[in-house]
């Protein structure tokens, strides 16, 4: 509604346009667009739970501990990426930065060691069959979104 209503340059979305929630997608990122209004894509990793390349039973999800579906669904994605030679967390910090809206990523680090692993993380390349299978299986949305 703010993006809506108000001349805006940049809005944040936290955790609605990762890997695992894209719901952004359906009236945010389509009225950005339209608006000319960039958005920073917060909390990719969705509060931890895409921040390692197994996702694990009783990591958090939106804050709180994630239930076995989502668990579930994270460790799918995992499988795919790792089929494509990329780990879930290279994964999860390049997918929003595919769609047109999307200007940069902001990824919770608490060390010099994470600063540097998201760093190595963003800069991975990420093969275009993944997209593809993930959309195909419908995990993400699908053509690309540019």
């Amino acid at each position: 509604e703010f993006v809506r209503c108000y001349d805006v340059d940049v809005v944040m979305a936290a955790g609605r346009y990762t890997l695992l929630d894209q719901s952004a997608a359906e009236e945010l990122l389509p009225l950005a667009v339209e608006r000319g209004v960039a958005v920073v894509a917060a909390a990719v990793y969705n509060s931890g739970l895409l921040s390692s390349s197994r996702p694990a039973a009783g990591a958090r999800f939106d804050y709180q501990e994630a239930g076995g579906d989502v668990v579930a669904r994270a460790r799918e994605l995992a499988d795919i990426c790792e089929r494509h030679g990329v780990s879930l967390p290279e994964a999860a910090i390049a997918f929003p930065l595919r769609h047109e809206a999307v200007c940069s990523v902001v990824a919770g680090m608490r060390s010099p060691e994470q600063a540097a692993s998201t760093v190595e993380r963003y800069e991975a390349l990420i093969p275009e069959t993944l997209w593809d299978e993930l959309a195909e299986r419908r995990l993400i949305p699908g053509a690309d979104p540019h």
